[in-house]
């Protein structure tokens, strides 16, 4: 079996000469370039595994040579690396489709630990074809976009409704990537008491606090060799952000009652069904944080966006349910494709559940749903042009146009003032008060 092959780019001997050393220990065969130019000769004339490359060099520097290899060497994993503290450096360096980055002083165990999983690349596959179900054009980019990123070690935050699947997406994006071999850990940051976060995310020593009548391992460190997936980040209170915001740049982590730092090894994924750019300008939501969570964002569709599989999915969920071969009569199927689905594929697999449970035959009839009662547009006005109180009519008139504006902008509530011709306070104000939220 021949030795994985690697580009070292830098034009200082030194760091070359320990780049080399290092990668030579791990036995990896390496090529070196001073500069773009002779780098892109290397790649014409050799088949490369990985590539480390400076963010400066002589006649060019790293993020042009990252975005011509995802044209001329798309399937060469590339890290950069970068100066201490360049962080902005570093994510733009992701967002063009790096690997990964490496901050100087080098910290050989970290390098390390990019390395192999740069080279588990090419044993990992893609996975999100047969779990994520759907033909709809919204789902086959989303399977492409899940493919990509999974290639990638760039945090990725996935917006989307409640019910939409974003922890499956998540799951789906390390089952794909090189750190399938890791542990996924999935945490609820709105189900951890405030007093508790630190501990939980950090751990601790024995003795730092009341009740700490032994060490534990915090979350990030359990993620080690894996992904850690922080769901509903929005609920994190400010001041844990700005201890998050930290770890995630530095890669290292202080239990709670300990003088030492430790180094973590785990990529961050990140879900919420609320708006974080709209909360980063209420300065409810860091926007170093927002930035540093969100070099890509993967947006999952809401069910009513990709109507066309709704039908799909009923059926893969039936038969995940039941052994029995039930079907859905043509009613049954005609009030699904009606339903607006305010729960997305979460309400579905609810309510097929429920179905499954009821029905008494072979066949799933339409009373077997208990689909809610959906207002209609016609019964709502008929109720507004009916009321006596001028003015509820008024608040209603008012609520509806604001919601209508929230939609078109996809709830980004600075454009949807812009929109109704408020200011962003106004707007803040009336939300509140009409009880939008």
């Amino acid at each position: 079996m021949n030795k994985p092959l690697a580009l070292v780019i830098d034009d200082e001997p030194d760091i070359c000469e320990l780049l080399n050393l290092t990668l030579g220990r791990m036995d990896i065969n390496t090529e070196t370039a001073s500069d773009v130019k002779s780098a892109k000769e290397k790649f014409a004339n050799h088949k490369f595994d990985l590539c480390l490359t400076d963010m400066r060099l002589p006649d060019g520097d790293g993020l042009e040579l990252v975005e011509w290899m995802q044209i001329n060497a798309s399937g060469v994993p590339v890290a950069v690396i970068t100066a201490h503290g360049n962080v902005e450096t570093a994510v733009q360096a992701l967002k063009l489709g790096a690997f990964d980055f490496i901050s100087k002083p080098l910290d050989l165990q970290n390098l390390r630990s990019i390395v192999q999983s740069a080279l588990k690349l090419k044993d990992s596959g893609p996975d999100a074809e047969s779990r994520l179900q759907g033909d709809s054009s919204a789902m086959h980019q989303l399977r492409e976009m899940v493919d990509k990123v999974a290639r990638s070690q760039a945090p990725v935050h996935i917006s989307g409704e409640s019910g939409t699947g974003k922890e499956l997406v998540a799951r789906l994006i390390h089952d794909s990537g090189p750190r399938k071999g890791g542990p996924f850990v999935p945490v609820n940051c709105g189900a951890i008491p405030t007093e508790l976060m630190e501990s939980e995310f950090f751990g601790h020593r024995k003795g730092s606090f009341t009740g700490a009548v032994g060490d534990k391992i915090g979350l990030l460190q359990s993620a080690g060799g894996g992904t850690l997936f922080l769901d509903e980040i929005a609920d994190l209170p400010l001041a844990m952000q700005v201890k998050l915001l930290r770890v995630i740049q530095e890669k290292t982590v202080r239990p709670v009652g300990s003088s030492e730092e430790e180094t973590i090894d785990a990529r961050f994924l990140s879900a919420t069904h609320k708006n974080l750019g709209d909360m980063v300008a209420d300065g409810e939501f860091r926007e170093d944080l927002y930035y540093r969570i969100n070099v890509i964002e993967l947006h999952v569709p809401a069910l009513r966006e990709r109507d066309a599989d709704i039908l799909q999915l009923a059926s893969h969920i039936l038969s995940r349910l039941s052994s029995a071969d039930l079907q859905l009569d043509d009613a049954a199927k005609a009030a699904l494709m009606q339903y607006p689905f305010p729960g997305n594929v979460r309400e579905l697999e609810n309510m097929l559940e429920r179905a499954v449970t009821l029905c008494s035959t072979g066949t799933i009839k339409e009373s077997d749903l208990h689909l809610r009662p959906v207002k209609s547009e016609e019964s709502e006005e008929t109720q507004m042009a009916t009321g006596t109180d001028l003015g509820d009519h008024i608040d209603d008139v008012q609520r509806q146009a604001i919601v209508d504006a929230l939609e078109k902008t996809r709830y980004n509530k600075t454009a949807a003032a812009k929109l109704l011709g408020l200011s962003f306070r106004q707007l803040r104000y009336r939300i509140k008060k009409l009880g939008i939220e």
